[in-house]
């Protein structure tokens, strides 16, 4: 399953960027996710380590890696994200005084998830929509 949500943030790319960029900060936008910590050590760059508990849809801990790190335009991470291995990027681009943040997910199903991923498609790029609102609101709003 691969889709891509499109939301504009009236901030500019770099402190977008800077706040994606600090994966701790996932859980205040991601409903899912409960914590998410670094485990491996030095600057925030491609081959970072990260573990995170996820609430939803059943409690997991999960280990993400930076796949790419562009500053002020791209951040991809790879790793489980629930019942899926995950392929997950934001290319951010300027967007008058704001910034355009597409969040491509590319979600592979294992075991019973093979079964139920093609009707979850959609529900689970509507989740990714909700998140991203939060993220445009939080970034906005404080």
């Amino acid at each position: 399953m691969n889709f891509t949500n499109t939301v504009t943030i009236n901030r500019p790319p770099a402190e977008v960027f800077a706040f994606l960029a600090e994966l701790e900060n996932l859980p205040r936008w991601n409903y899912a996710l409960s914590e998410t910590r670094k485990i491996t050590t030095g600057p925030v760059g491609v081959g970072a380590r990260y573990l995170q508990t996820r609430t939803l849809p059943a409690r997991s801990e999960e280990a993400l890696e930076v796949t790419a790190y562009e500053p002020d335009r791209l951040l991809a991470i790879r790793g489980p994200l629930g019942p899926f291995e995950s392929e997950v990027s934001y290319v951010l681009t300027p967007a008058g005084g704001g910034t355009s943040l597409a969040n491509t997910m590319d979600l592979r199903p294992t075991g019973a998830a093979r079964l139920i991923a093609p009707l979850a498609g959609s529900r689970v790029k509507s989740a990714v929509a909700t998140n991203l609102a939060a993220l445009k609101q939080l970034l906005e709003n404080g």
